[in-house]
Formats: C-alpha cells, sequence, structure tokens
C-alpha cells in the first residue's frame, strides 16, 4: 500500500481506522510472504542475454531489408526496437537520442554530450557516436552522419521507426528537404516479428518465472486480502524467481469484469474470483499469463464459464496452423462463444477484445490474433491466447498462456489449466 504523509493527515478518523486495520493486514501479509518466498531461488541463471554477435546479425539483416525497400537510412527513438539493434537501454526525454541505421556502413548514435558515458555502458555493438551540446541541434548530427555514409540528400528516402515522435521527425526532415521519409515498420516488424531460437530460449524462462510465481501466491491465497495484497506477493515472488521489472493486475469479484480492472476496492471474500494478469521480463524478453481462481469453493455458474473459456483458448490453439491468417484465429473463437449465447462479436457478456497479441521484447507486438488480420502464420511468430469472457456485474474469466509458432504448429510456452480445481498449468518443455 502506497500512503505518503499529506493522504495520511487528510484521512478523517474513520479513515484512519480503516488504514490502520488495512496497513497492520499488509504488513503482516507481506512478512509472511517474505518468510516463505525465502525458499524462492533464481532460475533465469541457465539462460543468457542476447550477444553482439547477434545483434550484428540483426543489424545486417536490417540493412538487407532496407536496401530491398530503397531506405537510405533508419531512425529509432529509445525502446525495444533500439535495444533490440543495438543494446542501448534508454529512455526519451525533450534531449534527442537516435539510433541511425544507414543502408550500408556503421551504425551511428546521436546523444546529448553528457549522456555519452551512460549510452556506452549498455551499447553492445561497434558504433559511431555522434555528441550535440545543449545549444546544438541533434538533427544536424544526424545529417552529418548521413552525409559521412555517402548518403544522397537529394533523392535518398528516411525511414522512421512507428513510435518515433512528431518532433523529431519535423526536425529531421526540415534538414533533409530534398529526402523522401517512410514508415520503417516493414523493416523493424520484418526483424523482430520473426523470433530466434535464443529469443524463444528467454521468452520460455520468462514465461516458466511467472507460472512458477503463480503457484506461489495461489496457495496464498485468503479471505479478507485485496488486490494490492495479492499483487504484492505476486511482485515478490517473480522477482525472487529472477524475473525483472515484474508487473502484476489482481481483479476480484465484478472488478473481474473489466478486462483491465476497475478503481473500487474489492476484498476477497469466500467463493470469490480472483482473475490476475501477471508478467516480467527476463534479459528483456516478456512472459504474459492469465489466471483465473476462485478462493473456496466455486459455483456451477463460476466452473461454467471458466470451462467454456478453456474451450475457447484450445479452439483458438487449433486455428493458429502456419499459413492461415492470424484474423481466423479470433473468428473461430467468437463463433463458438456466439453458440454458447455470448456475444456476437464484441457485445458483451461475451470476448470484448482480441483474441490475442504478438509478444517479445514488449508486451504488446504485432501481429494480433484480432477479425481481420490477413497476416499469414509463420513459424517464430509469439502471440497470447487469451479470450476471456466478461459478464458485467457479475465476474470475468481470463486464461492466458503464450504461444510460438513452429513448422508443425503451434506449441505452448505454458500448457494452460485444465480444471477450475487445479487452476495453474505447467511449464512447458522447450528444446
Amino acid at each position: 500500500m502506497n500512503m505518503n504523509k499529506r493522504a495520511f493527515l487528510k484521512a478523517g478518523s474513520a479513515g484512519l481506522a480503516a488504514l490502520s486495520v488495512s496497513t497492520a493486514a499488509f504488513a503482516s501479509s507481506t512478512k509472511m510472504a517474505e518468510s516463505k518466498h525465502s525458499t524462492l531461488k533464481n532460475i533465469t541463471q541457465s539462460v543468457s542475454a542476447i550477444t553482439t554477435k547477434e545483434r550484428e546479425i540483426r543489424i545486417k539483416k536490417v540493412q538487407k531489408l532496407m536496401q530491398q525497400m530503397n531506405i537510405s537510412a533508419l531512425i529509432i527513438e529509445p525502446g525495444a526496437a533500439m535495444d533490440y539493434f543495438s543494446g542501448i537501454q534508454w529512455w526519451r526525454s525533450e534531449r534527442l537520442t537516435a539510433l541511425v541505421i544507414p543502408q550500408q556502413g556503421k551504425v551511428g548514435i546521436v546523444c546529448p554530450f553528457f549522456e555519452e558515458p551512460s549510452i556506452q555502458e549498455s551499447l553492445a555493438i561497434t558504433g559511431d557516436i555522434r555528441v550535440w551540446q545543449e545549444h546544438e541541434s541533434p538533427f544536424e548530427r544526424i545529417k552529418q552522419i548521413l552525409v559521412d555514409r555517402n548518403i544522397s540528400l537529394a533523392k535518398g528516402t528516411i525511414g522512421f521507426e512507428n513510435s518515433v515522435r512528431y518532433f523529431v521527425q519535423h526536425g529531421v526532415m526540415s534538414l533533409l528537404s530534398n529526402m523522401q521519409h517512410v514508415s520503417a515498420e516493414p523493416v523493424t516488424r520484418g526483424c523482430r516479428i520473426i523470433k530466434s531460437h535464443h529469443e524463444l530460449q528467454l521468452m520460455h524462462k520468462a514465461n516458466e518465472v511467472t507460472l512458477l510465481a503463480y503457484s506461489e501466491v495461489y496457495s496464498k491465497l485468503e479471505v479478507g486480502m485485496t488486490s494490492s495484497h495479492v499483487k504484492s506477493l505476486m511482485s515478490n515472488a517473480q522477482s525472487m524467481l529472477g524475473g525483472n521489472s515484474p508487473w502484476n493486475m489482481a481483479l476480484i469479484d465484478q472488478a473481474s469484469a473489466f478486462p483491465h480492472g476497475s478503481k473500487k476496492k474489492h476484498l476477497i471474500q469466500e467463493g470469490s474470483i480472483v482473475l490476475m494478469d501477471c508478467g516480467c521480463n527476463v534479459h528483456g524478453y516478456q512472459s504474459d499469463i492469465s489466471r483465473t481462481f476462485v478462493v473456496g469453493e466455486p459455483s456451477k455458474r463460476q466452473r461454467d464459464i471458466w470451462q467454456t473459456v478453456r474451450t475457447g483458448q484450445k479452439i483458438a490453439f487449433e486455428q493458429a496452423q502456419i499459413g492461415s491468417a492470424a484474423g481466423l484465429v479470433d473468428d473461430a473463437v467468437r463463433k463458438h462463444y456466439q453458440a454458447q449465447g455470448f456475444g456476437p462479436d464484441y457485445k458483451l457478456p461475451g470476448l470484448s477484445h482480441r483474441t490475442g497479441h504478438g509478444i517479445g521484447m514488449e508486451g504488446h507486438e504485432s501481429v494480433n490474433f484480432v477479425h481481420g488480420e490477413q497476416e499469414k502464420l509463420r513459424a517464430g511468430m509469439c502471440f497470447s491466447n487469451e479470450p476471456g469472457i466478461y459478464i458485467p456485474g457479475e465476474f470475468g474469466v481470463r486464461l492466458e498462456d503464450c504461444i510460438y509458432m513452429t513448422d508443425k504448429g503451434p506449441q505452448w510456452f505454458t500448457v494452460p489449466p485444465d480444471s477450475l480445481d487445479s487452476p495453474l498449468g505447467k511449464v512447458a518443455t522447450f528444446t
């Protein structure tokens, strides 16, 4: 629970009493969790980070794609794409740091002068760093990199990674008015959408961390806990197992009917639904698993909805075949749900979101399992499989496990559970 001094002083006597009880319960729960979590060990030491050689191969691949698409240079801001190609882990601000990948030749990095030592710390490839002082224009540094790589400023084409901000695009193009500019999505996605064996290994390990953490936390769920208590337990467990930057969502009873939750406070009661959506990363690669539990004895309705969702997951898995359009996965699930009286389409009660999303270094990547998506499934693609059902005023159920495509079809990172009485599932074998 986060309670700063100002909020504490503003609380009335009744609020203070409630806060005291809640804080005491939270402290007790946390203390218990820490003592029981002491047996958890880091399980990620068997996997290694992406190497410099792997990133150099990525640079060569993207440059080949750039040549095929007549893109002279690619500009990327801090984020997953910058990390993917260069290893640089940085953030965005009004001071520009950018990766410049020319169609041929050495990669360039533009950054503020005073940030260069920090940029060097995570830079995992050989790069040409060009610094700019506070009174100077970073866009001039980008222009100079292009000139030094013999890129024509009269007829070349700049590709901007899709998340590059407008002021950056405008600043660059104001100095390169004779050049064309395009979205670099085809080349960046062309590299990132197909995962290597090493990338799949890291994602498998991240999902293993999250599922083992679920196993630890499920046994500790009890009447009187709030979502904050549950999230704290899950965060501690994932961290101790070696997961980085764990994120956790715990939705209780009526809040679980909102796919991403409600601000209203709910306490676990006997028979409560607890929908959790959690993940972490291992060496930069994400997990994403949802589980729905019942504290106490499930009702028939809870069992029926849970089992319907599990069937929806199976249908999605079976539909996800090499060469099939990704959108057909979503269509197959909705057809089944409608036959069960849910929907149609996105209407509630039913499935109000897509069946799944791409995943990798980012929790949400393209391509999606969504109606109308024509991208064909290929080996190396990775997706979440999460066709929940949400019933406003009652509860929601979501089971989510991630899959990766192989030449023989889909494979699970984690195998879903088949029963609400044994609702965890297991870690799939990965070789």
